[in-house]
């Protein structure tokens, strides 16, 4: 176990500067800079912002610069006003990630109980109007249904107010953002649960008499958990670092936002950062869930 956690952990840390050194080149490559504005500088002005902040050499040396700033816990300021980028993130990340850790449980626990309610209950009425619904979850763009959403809920009933500084009401985004992944943990909960119930100790409880309920919480579910911490972990990651479009529409000051806003400004280095940021959550959610693979299933070896 220890030996599978170290390499592991050593593989996280290779996949994380991939990511830096992929998105470090790509965000150069792209054409124009972050000082091409409207309203046009001039070339000498450009050129000391560009030695300012080390944009005047070779890309190669930036990302060298950058990975040993990186290391020192330097993550620099924001090429557009000048701020720190660990007070940008320490201000948006909060917002995001109670937006994001709400939407997960909500996706979570409607999404296991639905499925385990359609298989439980196949081919009967509440198994054909879950998975009708979980389908159009599914279909439906995430940016749609919060559009519809807004639409409706805020300006033509008005029955939830518009997101503002005063008035911070997370219901609508909460929705739009668990609408898909609840859906898609509904199908795989549902499929898991009927592989489950065929199974022989399945089949062996209930020869021996075990309750009905046992048999459900205690055997078939525990194992049909699987395949949705699979799914979860990434998606929990990804979700709490907030919803880009989600953000947007609401007009939620997020980390999701400023990621948008960074990639319209051409924020070099707010662009690392959000993405590093991501990356390192994403990787730490995927080893925390290969570790509850063992919990949920004692069957499993690293070894």
């Amino acid at each position: 176990m220890g030996k599978y956690v170290v390499k592991r952990i050593l593989l996280a840390v290779l996949t994380v500067v991939i990511i830096c050194a992929i998105t470090f080149f790509t965000m150069h490559a792209v054409p124009g800079g972050p000082f091409n504005r409207e309203k046009a500088l001039s070339e000498a002005t450009i050129a000391a912002l560009n030695a300012r902040y080390g944009l005047d050499k070779p890309v190669g040396e930036q990302f060298l610069l950058y990975m040993r700033g990186l290391l020192s816990g330097d993550f620099g300021v924001s090429l557009k006003n000048g701020r720190e980028i660990t007070a940008i993130i320490g201000e948006s990340f909060p917002i995001s990630a109670k937006l994001g850790i709400s939407a997960m449980i909500v996706a979570l626990i409607c999404g296991t109980v639905f499925g385990s309610t359609a298989a439980l209950t196949r081919n009967k009425l509440p198994d054909r109007v879950i998975v009708f619904f979980s389908t159009l979850f599914t279909a439906v763009p995430s940016f749609v249904l919060a559009t519809l959403l807004l639409l409706v809920f805020c300006i033509q009933l008005g029955w939830v107010p518009v997101w503002s500084a005063n008035s911070q009401n997370y219901v609508l985004p909460v929705i739009a953002l668990s609408a898909y992944p609840m859906a898609y943990i509904t199908r795989l909960s549902k499929t898991s649960m009927l592989d489950a119930l065929g199974q022989d100790y399945i089949r062996t409880a209930r020869a021996k008499g075990v309750t009905r309920f046992k048999m459900i919480f205690k055997h078939a579910l525990r194992n049909s958990l699987i395949p949705v911490i699979t799914y979860a972990g990434p998606q929990i990651a990804y979700i709490i670092t907030g919803s880009m479009v989600i953000e947007t529409i609401f007009t939620v000051g997020g980390l999701g936002s400023k990621f948008v806003s960074a990639i319209n400004n051409r924020d070099y280095t707010l662009i690392m950062a959000t993405t590093i940021f991501l990356a390192v959550l994403m990787v730490v959610a995927n080893v925390i869930c290969d570790l509850l693979y063992k919990l949920v299933d004692p069957r499993i070896n690293y070894d």
